[in-house]
């Protein structure tokens, strides 16, 4: 599917270039590849990282370099060359202990600086916008249970990076373990799966697949128990695809939420430069 988004520019504001390291904000080790075609199919998967039930240990399988720049400047909208959508690469990375969200983000912003020579700017274009609001008959999530205390890494060997296989459904969908936060896409089939995710936080993950910004306008507030799954390929199900529900109908019918789209200025994170192989390990 392809995530370039070709819109047009009212005005640009270039701000200070993104493209400098922190060096006290690294990874201990980090390993960075060239990804494999799987055997099966196009499968992506992430996991790990602060926040999650395995904080110290992050792992991107089959990850574009697209979305490793989105989820390393926690930005939806961007704009960069073509072929870093399809270059994929397999990411490896042991987490300090203690390391916030924040701090995960400037190291990995770190990583794509060292290993890529990524160098970017922000801009301002005129684009579609969504917010995201409870459908007509209601919401249909669940509130999360009490949050389970931070467990300490203990002082253990990083674990291989050979990636465990994907389990598939009938229909094609990932099979998650109950209980952790996953998001898998197998061919045109995703699944996403969070114990305890705010509507902000899930508008957030929907405005990568809409191409564009989610506010979040539900007025739900906590976290919730949030699964869902869809077809990548299409917006909607149609015959001719027959691959199952497309984002908005999934969105309706398995959680009782809807978008509503309008127009807007937004702040832009642009690819000024990128090499296509990372530098050695």
């Amino acid at each position: 599917m392809k995530l370039a988004i070709g819109v047009s520019v009212l005005f640009s504001l270039s701000l200070a270039a993104f493209g400098q390291s922190t060096p006290e904000l690294e990874f201990e080790v980090a390993s960075v590849k060239t990804a494999e075609p799987p055997a099966f199919g196009f499968t992506v998967r992430i996991r790990g990282g602060p926040g999650t039930d395995d904080p110290g240990l992050f792992r991107c399988e089959n990850m574009s370099l697209s979305n490793l720049v989105r989820i390393a400047y926690n930005e939806k909208r961007t704009s960069m060359p073509d072929w870093m959508n399809t270059a994929m690469f397999n990411v490896d990375a042991k987490v300090p202990k203690g390391t916030t969200r924040d701090q995960f983000s400037v190291m990995l912003q770190n990583l794509l600086v060292s290993r890529f020579k990524l160098a970017v700017h922000h801009e301002t274009r005129e684009i579609p916008t969504y917010v995201l609001v409870v459908a007509k008959n209601g919401p249909k999530v669940k509130e999360a249970g009490a949050e389970k205390p931070v467990v300490e890494d203990k002082d253990e060997p990083t674990r291989p990076s050979t990636p465990e296989p994907i389990r598939l459904d009938k229909e094609g969908y990932p099979i998650f373990t109950p209980g952790k936060a996953q998001q898998v896409m197998a061919g045109n089939r995703a699944r996403m799966s969070d114990p305890r995710m705010t509507m902000a936080e899930l508008a957030n993950s929907l405005g990568a697949q809409l191409h564009g910004p989610v506010t979040d306008a539900t007025g739900l507030k906590g976290a919730y128990e949030i699964t869902l799954y869809w077809t990548v390929d299409t917006m909607v199900a149609t015959p001719e695809t027959d691959s199952g529900p497309g984002l908005l109908e999934a969105l309706a019918n398995q959680l009782g939420l809807r978008v509503e789209s309008k127009k807007g200025p937004v702040d832009f994170l642009v690819v000024d430069h990128a090499e296509k192989l990372p530098t050695e390990n």
